[in-house]
């Protein structure tokens, strides 16, 4: 196997280089050749005020007459919108006038959260007009800004730019001007063409449009779907492209379940760089990095048998994620960037890292991330080195061929240890077609582990097909009990046996469907109505003896208002390989077969009125048992400055004879101040009775220049039953971002 994998990936190599160096497709989307927008230069001073009295904004291409993205795709938009553009050496410049009929919606603030749910306008860019890879920046009507690195059809707005921005609200329009310096931009000297669209979000309507069309199934931002920016000379690359980012932190601490814990008091420092290789490829670098800013987790209750997932919040970790943490599905995954400097869920500190993407040619992007982490801490006494490359090459316009290598080795000082290691690697053929309706994905992945030979490999793929109304897709899974990856994500295949006190490795297959059904209303209070199903079955990959089933339905209605109703069910049938301790009962479940189900009903008001509520019930059987969960929340804005919201899940199971009864609560507010566009205080409680803890996170943040912060922070962890302390910390972190 490993001689046909290696085949493999020089074959896939062989095949990048011979296309990468062919002639492009000539032809030109219909969205380019209808919708083109001309861009020239200027030599006068733009300022970034909002204000537009600078001749040069006349003198320019105008895109206007926006067409309805959402909930209807026919006709132009109600909320008229015009953006113009211009550019000099260093800046591409952006204005858009947004014409209203009352006071904007504006959800908050901060940058980038909750842009498409406040009046804003966006801004799509494709510098390589590849259709694969963008830019989008946006800001809401209160000045908040949003960025993110677009793939295909989907945006990770972690993606942090230094830019500069401007809004001014006027009684029958707001504007917004921007400033994105070049340096924030990767694209080549040589392309005269830019993939361009913008986007308006009009909460007095509830309603989205689009400069060039978007079709109803597909998202705005979707890269298929841009115009034509024409340049009257393509811009030329701006030389001296390093930003460096030194932090310095202090806090201190106290873990007060240690009997005889002293305060811990730190300092540290540490430095962040971002080097442009090219014009399209990018060197991040961090030495000794530190993550006290980052949001702590949102809890949840589970009462399933395997680990949940959550989200990487580290930005080191999620620019340019596509690349490296996109690979497999949703259930297995090679690579997890959050399992990098993490020992069974403790963190260990990371010494150094880097991380290599960008394009190297107009059809091939790689991605290269290696990160060292310390030995001899409490968590993992070796120093690992963890190693990821990937490359994605561009194929039939908008697919492309995609392969990774994940290797994860232990050190003992500067020596390796050569039994203690893992590898992955694998291919992926990803299918898009021109118009995004057909999709699907061909995966294989082997793992290498010391003493693991065999039975240790992960294939999988899927196709869907997606039209205005009608969306439907069935995939399939293979993996074996061995496919074993230390930095990646595999809760399935291993199954706890409370008996034994172990963990046993069983490999599945899994065949997936899904359908849903879109009913479009013209006239009413609703927007559509919404019917979907699905089923997946879980077999054991060598026997075939049946494991699992899950199915659902969900008919949804959503209203013109924003508000939403949705109703569903879902059955399950589950052989347990092993006795499980579900609630913390005086017995354990018996390893035997259970069939069970459940209905639920959820509601969501409208999320533009100062008061909003969500709320939901759902109540069925349980393995052998019943589960009854409840709860909702309620959010008060006060527009802009402040967002208080409460959250509760209540969950009640009880178990026949002596296998339990839990009652488990998890009550979460959040406190949000917005002084301003620069400076927030927001504070996360999070009461957790099935964790025992009582969580305080609570966050000052300064931005006394674009992209150079002041954070405080401090964390208090308290025992839910009893209400004592656990552990307490304060830290405070300054850094600069600082261009050469």
């Amino acid at each position: 196997m490993k001689k046909s994998l290696f085949t493999a990936l020089l074959g896939c190599w062989f095949f990048a280089y011979v296309t990468a160096n062919a002639k492009p497709p000539t032809k030109e989307p219909n969205n380019q050749k209808a919708f083109q927008l001309s861009i020239v230069k200027t030599n006068a001073k733009i300022k970034i005020d909002g204000i537009l009295d600078e001749e040069a904004w006349n003198n320019t291409g105008v895109a206007e007459n926006f067409y309805r993205k959402w909930p209807l795709d026919t006709g132009q938009a109600e909320a008229q919108t015009k953006v113009r553009m211009v550019y000099d050496q260093y800046f591409l410049y952006i204005s858009a006038i947004c014409y209203i009929n009352q006071k904007p919606v504006i959800q908050t603030l901060k940058r980038d959260v909750g842009h498409w749910n406040s009046d804003g306008i966006a801004v799509l860019i494709d510098p390589m007009n590849q259709h694969n890879n963008g830019f989008l920046f946006g800001l809401n009507a209160g000045g908040a800004q949003m960025e993110g690195l677009t793939v295909v059809n989907e945006t990770a707005i972690e993606w942090d730019a230094k830019w500069y921005s401007r809004v001014r609200v006027h009684k029958d329009r707001w504007v917004a001007e921007m400033a994105i310096p070049f340096k924030s931009l990767r694209y080549s000297e040589n392309i005269q063409k830019w993939g361009i669209n913008f986007i308006r979000n009009d909460m007095e309507r509830n309603a989205y449009s689009t400069w060039a069309r978007v079709p109803l199934p597909f998202d705005g931002t979707d890269l298929g779907y841009t115009g034509a920016l024409r340049w009257d000379k393509p811009p030329k690359k701006v030389k001296g492209n390093v930003v460096l980012i030194p932090y310095m932190i202090g806090g201190v601490s106290q873990d007060f379940e240690e009997e005889g814990s002293a305060v811990n008091r730190k300092a540290n420092a540490g430095l962040d760089a971002k080097i442009a290789i090219t014009s399209t490829l990018n060197l991040d670098v961090t030495i000794n990095p530190d993550f006290s800013q980052v949001d702590v987790d949102q809890q949840v209750t589970n009462l399933s048998r395997f680990s949940l997932f959550f989200p990487e919040r580290r930005n080191f970790f999620l620019e340019n994620n596509d690349l490296f943490g996109n690979f497999g599905t949703f259930r297995t995954r090679p690579f997890f960037s959050r399992k990098v400097g993490l020992k069974d869920g403790q963190p260990v500190p990371i010494l150094a890292g880097m991380r290599l993407s960008g394009n190297l040619t107009q059809a091939m992007r790689i991605g290269v991330l290696d990160v060292q982490t310390q030995g001899g801490s409490e968590a993992d006494s070796l120093g690992q080195n963890q190693f990821v490359a990937t490359f994605q090459h561009r194929v039939f316009k908008r697919s492309s061929i995609n392969a990774i290598l994940v290797n994860r080795q232990a050190f003992h000082n500067a020596e390796i240890q050569t039994n203690d290691y893992n590898r992955v690697a694998g291919l992926e053929f990803r299918y898009l077609s021109n118009n995004g309706k057909i999709a699907g994905a061909i995966r294989g992945f082997q793992s290498f582990t010391p003493n693991i030979e065999s039975r240790n490999r992960n294939f999988s793929s899927f196709a869907r097909y997606t039209t205005r109304t009608f969306n439907f897709g069935i995939g399939g899974e293979h993996v074996q009990e061995n496919f074993q990856a230390d930095l990646g994500f595999t809760p399935r295949i291993q199954n706890y046996d409370v008996v034994n006190d172990r963990t046993v490795n069983i490999g599945y297959n899994r065949v997936v469907y899904w359908t849903n059904y879109t009913l479009f209303t013209k006239k009413g209070a609703l927007n559509f109505h919404r019917f979907n199903h699905w089923q997946e079955v879980f077999t054991n990959d060598v026997t075939g003896d049946f494991q699992e089933r899950n199915a659902g339905f969900n008919y949804n209605m959503n209203f013109k208002n924003s508000s939403s109703i949705r109703v569903s069910g879902r059955y399950s049938e589950v052989q347990l390989p092993f006795a499980l301790n579900l609630i913390g009962g005086d017995e354990y479940l018996p390893a035997t077969f259970y069939a069970y189900g459940s209905g639920r009903l959820e509601y969501n008001s409208d999320n533009r009125k100062m008061l909003s509520a969500n709320t939901f019930v759902q109540y069925g059987t349980f393995y052998n048992g019943t589960r009854l969960s409840y709860g909702g929340g309620i959010n008060l804005r006060t527009q802009p400055w402040g967002n208080f919201s409460v959250n509760v899940t209540q969950n009640y199971v009880q178990l026949p004879e002596n296998y339990g009864t839990a009652n488990l609560t998890l009550i979460s507010p959040t406190i949000e101040f917005s002084f301003s566009n620069t400076m927030f205080w927001t504070t996360f409680l999070q009461y957790n009775t099935q964790a025992n803890n009582f969580n305080i996170n609570s966050r000052f943040q300064w931005r006394f220049k674009p992209m150079s912060d002041l954070f405080i922070v401090y964390t208090d962890n308290y025992f839910a039953d009893a209400f004592l302390v656990k552990n307490r910390a304060l830290v405070i972190k300054l850094n600069y971002w600082l261009n050469l």
